[in-house]
């Protein structure tokens, strides 16, 4: 974390829906990455504190970490959670005196018996006259090797490599720090298909809604790098490409944290320097992470809004199985001769109001084909608040265009709409964006079934045939477009 660059130079340290932030009071600076423990979500921040949640987007007061200080990162090992934090460096109560350290737990969870830190261990340290800061601590355990690596370090200086013993926590004897990216701080090591990613958070922080906060990233092959950015510039001079910076009304992206959900899911987390509205608070965030040609960037969250429900697999449209009504034209074109001098008319748009008396006032089925602008083809799809939702997002409710009519599932994994949107959890939609940029729709839970679903998605069983059926990244099948209309 960088202290701001102005005339005030003693500062101190510091998917998609209408909210632009979790809810509840996801109220933190500097959030660790997001760990899962005994069914609930834990992320923590500096000063100490953290938030929980028990569904990933409901967000609380109550996390608990031992040793104050800033910039914690947390993961699980085995059975055991590590977490590593700054002890002090970044002007906050020491200069640039940092202390990184680390210690253990068998549980996350404060409220569980076994919940109990071990004694921290210092692995790095700075004494604020080298070219290092030691603060912004992150963790990765390298899914190849399993070796463990730390980087730290802030703009007052270089980000320097550490190793770590992933049974002990502490420093591995006679590991050298290795200096590995300058201009940035609070950075993250991540290991996808072959390449290390390191992600650094960039510009000013703390400094509310006029924080400039981004997070860039570079890549290697090797852990110890060195890491280039998209254009070969090398992070130790300064490269990196952009992964997510201000907009929808939230502002000075970092902290960078990313959670693998399920193939092709994938999150990230991060904190915003503050939330427009929010009272430009410092909140959590989380977004979707997408790869574009091997390089990460965040996914935009998806706004409550109507829109077409198309297949990736054909490009079909979702829609009602209600007959199609013609729409009334005088032709202009195709075999008859236009004149030049007959003004043109535009036509309008078929009405709800022109077809709605056409269709049956019980459950209609639901089927795909050609998108030709009709109402049975719009669906709004809005959060529904009390529902509650997932890592990432809530749930949602998906409705024909200005009726109540819902998309519902059924017990035999089938596809059906209902007259009237309820709130049963078979009418509540999990949607959510995958890494190439298409959407999985999942109901909430199968009617019949008693465990929330997380299995079965809409699912493309033929050209004009969708169904339930389960989730598989590798099938066009699985994947939807959502375009607004």
């Amino acid at each position: 974390m960088k202290n701001l660059r102005t005339i005030i130079l003693f500062a101190f340290h510091c998917t998609l829906f209408t909210a632009t932030a979790q809810v509840g009071a996801p109220y933190i600076h500097d959030p660790s990455t997001i760990v899962e423990c005994d069914g609930k979500y834990f992320t923590f921040g500096t000063g100490g504190g953290g938030l929980i949640s028990d569904d990933g987007w409901t967000w609380r007061s109550g996390g608990v970490r031992p040793g104050g200080g800033a910039a914690p990162d947390a993961m699980k090992i085995g059975n055991r959670y590590l977490v590593i934090y700054g002890a002090t460096g970044g002007g906050l109560f020491g200069n640039h005196n940092g202390r990184i350290l680390t210690m253990w737990n068998n549980t996350l969870d404060p409220e569980s018996p076994n919940f109990k830190y071990t004694e921290a261990i210092e692995v790095a340290s700075s004494d604020g006259m080298e070219d290092c800061d030691a603060i912004d601590p992150s963790l990765l355990l390298d899914p190849t090797t399993g070796r463990l690596w730390a980087t730290y370090g802030t703009y007052w200086g270089s980000i320097r490599l550490i190793e770590l013993d992933p049974k002990t926590g502490e420093r591995v004897k006679g590991n050298v720090e290795q200096d590995v990216a300058i201009d940035c701080e609070a950075t993250d090591l991540i290991y996808r298909d072959g390449w290390y990613y390191l992600l650094g958070t960039h510009g000013t922080c703390c400094d509310g809604v006029n924080s400039t906060y981004n997070i860039i990233v570079g890549r290697s092959k090797s852990v110890t790098g060195p890491y280039y950015d998209n254009v070969g510039r090398d992070m130790l001079k300064g490269g990196g490409r952009m992964v997510i910076n201000a907009g929808d009304r939230v502002t000075g992206p970092g902290h960078f944290g990313r959670t693998v959900i399920d193939e092709g899911v994938e999150i990230m987390s991060c904190h915003y320097e503050a939330d427009f509205d929010m009272s430009g608070r410092s909140v959590l965030g989380i977004r979707p992470l997408l790869w574009k040609n091997g390089w990460p960037y965040a996914g935009d969250r998806f706004h409550d809004g109507t829109y077409e429900i198309e297949s990736e697999r054909r490009g079909y449209s979702l829609e009602l199985g209600v007959n199609f009504v013609r729409i009334e034209q005088q032709r202009q074109g195709g075999f008859r001769r236009v004149d030049p001098n007959e003004p043109v008319k535009p036509i309008p748009d078929q009405q709800l109001a022109d077809v709605v008396s056409t269709w049956p006032t019980g459950e209609i089925a639901v089927r795909c084909s050609d998108y030709m602008f009709r109402p049975h083809q719009h669906w709004t799809i809005s959060a529904v608040p009390e529902a509650g939702g997932f890592l990432g997002g809530p749930y949602c409710k998906i409705t024909i265009a200005g009726t109540d009519r819902a998309l519902a599932a059924t017990e035999n994994l089938e596809l059906t709409t209902v007259p009237q949107f309820n709130g049963s959890d078979e009418q509540l939609w999990r949607i959510e964006q995958l890494i190439d940029g298409t959407y999985r729709i999942m109901p909430k839970r199968i009617p019949g079934q008693k465990a929330i679903n997380t299995k079965y998605v809409i699912y493309s069983a033929g050209d004009s045939t969708p169904t339930l059926a389960e989730y598989d990244f590798n099938s066009d099948n699985s994947k939807w477009n959502l375009k607004r209309r």
